[in-house]
């Protein structure tokens, strides 16, 4: 093994700290079972263990294998498969497959010590090869490009001490390394020269690393999940069961919860979240999901020859309203964003032009363009609260003479599939995004030049191009220091701003309102996309 480094930097934020952990995480040890516990103040007794957790959830998924693509699918797939680190509430990581870790002294290796005990669902231990095999599948297959982009190579083989080279100094490292971003997958299953996209064990006969296996897979309607009697650390999870059930409607599952059907739900926001917060039958939390940063966002295909001028995308930024959009669409539940960074990032650039809603700047924007009286376009959405943001926007464009049609779609897959396909006629589309800790995963994916891929739902889909920008982006995610990768990301940010590929509309909050009897809740910064081997349910 190499020199370790020792010591966390002190006087980080909340969010600050795994965003500089890079080359000043040392070496941390597990040390019984509460190093491995987020919250080890709040343990079952042995007679609160056990039982099933039904948890109502709003999107189908399509297989649970992050390390596959990216998505809510790893809300089941976290469970499934564990990964090297967790980060506990404070950003900071904990061990999980990983007793040990550290950079070397320059920064290029990062040195892992596998839990000696960690198993398959299968019984086949977990080594360095299954390490490598992973972060090969993800470089291959994953909409990040940038998330393993300066891994070289993994070294170890089948022993539990592994090396991971890289190319260059890469501060996002820790943070890629979390279960919902890279979780440790079987080699000896997925090795066989099958496509990884479509495997057939994605899932079928599912064989992961976590807390809990698979029992019934429909992930267009119910996941069932069962305790791993031999998972490594003792104790965990406290559940026997999970139950996961896919309701796309969310006034279901808000009657689902009232009726006692569900024990927790996960729902956006609304009048919903609303009526639960007032009511004391129910705990209803908005903490979690920092680390994931979802911007809702009006995506602009920048190869339409409209859409092509920066003043036309200008425009329509000036046409929108923030204030009316959030009270119609999330009942006045997010935040302002203007920036493709989210607003609770430290790289959050408070400061960059925010385009307040401005119709005659944006007429004469128009105009200047060439459309003196104005244009009309098209807008891609599905049902739900993104369509009645699409009548919103139609109505707020319509004041700056565009006119704005809608075609719903009929569910996000469809939709994903037309913004991403080859020479796609989109002009404008509602969809989300989220930033994943860091930009270096979750932003300049949307941004850079070699990430307009074809057929991969959230990489560049606007297919936008600027090298000015990919500069910056590239040098700000080799830099170490926080306050320089902070003004690197701030001028970043400048720029987007002028070309306008994307209009942030808000940033999300999201809700998870549950019976007064769960304990433990997935309320940490990655929220349900981290391990539910903590909750437990109080008789």
């Amino acid at each position: 093994m190499k020199t370790f480094n020792s010591g966390m930097k002190a006087g980080f934020t909340r969010t600050a700290s795994v965003l500089a952990l890079g080359l000043v995480a040392g070496a941390a040890m597990a040390d019984g079972h509460a190093a491995y516990l987020t919250d080890a103040d709040n343990v079952p007794s042995e007679d609160q263990r056990g039982g099933t957790l039904v948890a109502g959830f709003h999107i189908p998924l399509t297989h649970p294998n992050g390390a596959v693509a990216s998505g809510l699918r790893n809300i089941v797939g976290t469970q499934i498969h564990a990964g090297l680190i967790r980060l506990n509430d404070d950003y900071e990581p904990i061990p999980y497959l990983a007793n040990e870790w550290g950079f070397s002294e320059d920064g290029l290796q990062f040195n892992v010590e596998l839990n000696e005990n960690a198993v398959f669902h299968d019984g086949e231990q977990i080594t360095c090869t299954d390490v490598a095999f992973s972060i090969a599948t993800s470089q291959a297959n994953h909409p990040f490009k940038s998330m393993f982009a300066p891994v070289s190579s993994v070294d170890g083989g089948d022993s539990t001490s592994c090396t991971i080279n890289l190319d260059a100094p890469h501060p996002a490292l820790l943070m890629a390394l979390t279960p919902g971003l890279l979780p440790i997958i079987p080699e000896h299953i997925f090795n066989d020269g099958q496509e990884m996209p479509t495997h057939p064990r994605l899932t079928q006969d599912i064989v992961g690393s976590g807390p809990f296996r698979v029992t019934e897979w429909n992930g267009q309607d119910i996941v069932r999940l069962e305790r791993f009697e031999d998972f490594f650390i003792d104790g965990l999870p406290y559940l026997d069961e999970i139950v996961l059930d896919i309701v796309q409607d969310q006034s279901t599952l808000a009657l689902g919860l009232e009726s006692g059907q569900y024990d927790m739900i996960s729902i956006w926001s609304g009048d919903d979240v609303v009526r639960f917060q007032g009511d004391d039958r129910f705990n209803v939390i908005d903490q979690g999901f920092e680390a994931i940063g979802s911007i809702p966002w009006l995506q602009i295909n920048v190869r339409d020859e409209v859409l092509s001028d920066p003043r036309v995308r200008q425009a329509l930024w000036l046409a929108y309203d923030f204030e009316e959009y959030n009270d119609v669409v999330y009942a006045g539940q997010h935040r302002r964003q203007c920036t493709g960074i989210q607003s609770q990032s430290p790289f959050y650039n408070a400061d960059a032009e925010c385009y307040d809603r401005d119709v005659e700047a944006s007429r004469a924007l128009l105009a200047e363009a060439g459309y003196p009286d104005g244009l009309e376009l098209t807008i891609s959405t599905f049902p739900g609260q993104l369509q009645t943001g699409a009548e919103v926007l139609q109505r707020q464009f319509a004041e700056a003479g565009i006119t704005l049609n809608i075609d719903v779609k009929p569910d996000e897959v469809t939709l994903l599939n037309e913004v991403t396909a080859e020479d796609s006629p989109y002009q404008l589309s509602l969809v989300g995004l989220w930033n994943w800790g860091d930009p270096v995963i979750g932003v300049s994916r949307s941004y850079v030049c070699d990430n307009r891929r074809v057929g991969v739902a959230f990489s560049n889909m606007s297919w936008y191009c600027n090298e000015e920008v990919d500069a910056v982006f590239a040098e700000a995610a080799q830099t170490v220091d926080l306050d320089a990768r902070r003004d690197l990301y701030f001028q970043v940010q400048d720029m987007l701003n002028a070309d306008v590929p994307v209009i942030p509309l808000t940033n999300e909050v999201w809700y998870t309102p549950m019976q007064l009897s769960v304990q433990n809740p997935p309320n940490g910064v990655w929220g349900w996309m981290d391990s539910w081997a903590e909750t437990w349910i109080q008789n």
